[in-house]
């Protein structure tokens, strides 16, 4: 698992997020607008910070702790 998060790019994109979850498009989607990491969006793409996501993942995301 550790290599698969260490091929990652440095910015994902959400086809990444549902390549790497093995999730369909919709899902994919509805998870970046879910506010659960942090996501940028440019005109109508959504950029993902890969240390969010990752920290997301990994359940060490010390936004969402209280």
């Amino acid at each position: 698992m550790k290599s698969q998060l260490d091929d990652l790019p440095e910015v994902l994109e959400v086809t990444d997020i549902q390549k790497f979850l093995d999730i369909g498009r919709n899902q994919a989607y509805d998870l970046c607008n879910s506010g659960q990491f942090y996501t940028l969006r440019i005109g109508r793409s959504i950029k993902i910070p890969k240390p969010s996501f990752v920290n997301w993942f990994l359940g060490t995301n010390s936004e969402k702790q209280g």
